[in-house]
């Protein structure tokens, strides 16, 4: 069966590139702390507003992962020894950023067999509801394969918010990120509303998915308990990733925000550049968190 992923593409939107101060100071903070950035590693087209605005993703566990997913250009491989310092220097680096709110994610680990590098999601939480208790915690996690007992270390670590990506609408799941399972993602996210967390996902569009089927997605995870719902459109990164199947145009953007809100989130992020962390102190202030 020819893959779906394959339409022409229309109109690109447009990136504003600006390194002011804040930029200047988030990167030299990142850089002394011997941290890594999901805004850097996967190309985000929100880097320089986010940085001027002096928020930052911080990526944890290294900067390679172990699953190759489509869409992504965060490098694949066998990824270094667990840095056990880093979770206290997130914090150091939270706390200098002077940040209010803070989203955390990290690269797949699936090379760790005990708990899939649980361990050091906790412990960064942990470090920086120590040291920055002013900063509220926002996590973007892997699925830990499903695994409970790494889930509830992460859960135990009482992060703000929890928020885990389906990436996509399911029927092309297997096409966009072959290593993981469309169904088990939703396992978790029911797993987190269950422990009580404020839940969160999002999703990308324009990689051949019908308006009718991103809609079902939103039911799909409203049902499950998810708050906080984005959607942003998908760029590829390189000529290695998955093509863009379409630019979704703005007016189906503000569509999705209003079926989500009629649908029961609380919080719906819906525009070409929206990423799972845009404006993610935003979100949090609207869901009440901050």
């Amino acid at each position: 069966m020819k893959s779906q992923l394959n339409y022409k593409s229309t109109s690109k939107p447009k990136i504003k590139f600006n390194q002011g101060e804040n930029y200047k100071f988030v990167q030299e903070t990142v850089s002394s702390n011997k941290l890594h950035t999901v805004c850097e590693e996967a190309r985000c087209p929100n880097i320089f507003e986010c940085w001027n605005r002096g928020t930052a993703t911080i990526m944890i566990l290294g900067d390679i992962c172990t699953r190759a997913c489509g869409f992504c250009s965060v490098s694949t491989g066998k990824p270094k020894i667990v840095d056990t310092m880093e979770p206290y220097r997130t914090a150091m680096a939270v706390k200098k950023m002077k940040l209010r709110h803070v989203v955390i994610t990290s690269v797949d680990r699936d090379d760790l067999k005990g708990d899939f590098g649980a361990s050091i999601w906790a412990e960064t939480i942990e470090q920086i509801h120590l040291h920055v208790p002013e900063c509220t915690v926002e996590v973007l996690t892997p699925d830990f394969k499903g695994d409970h007992f790494a889930l509830n270390k992460v859960f135990n670590a009482m992060p703000e918010i929890f928020s885990h990506n389906v990436e996509c609408v399911e029927r092309i799941s297997k096409q966009v990120r072959a290593q993981s399972v469309w169904s088990r993602s939703i396992n978790v996210l029911k797993s987190s509303v269950e422990f009580g967390l404020r839940t969160k996902t999002g999703i990308m569009v324009g990689l051949g998915e019908t308006q009718n089927e991103v809609i079902e997605t939103m039911q799909e995870v409203v049902d499950a308990g998810v708050e906080i719902f984005t959607i942003g459109q998908y760029l590829q990164p390189t000529k290695k990733h998955l093509p863009v199947a379409r630019y979704v145009e703005n007016h189906e953007f503000l569509k999705y925000k209003e079926e989500g809100l009629k649908l029961g989130f609380k919080v719906v992020e819906s525009g070409p550049l929206v990423r799972s962390s845009y404006h993610a102190d935003e979100q949090a202030r609207l869901a009440k968190v901050i």
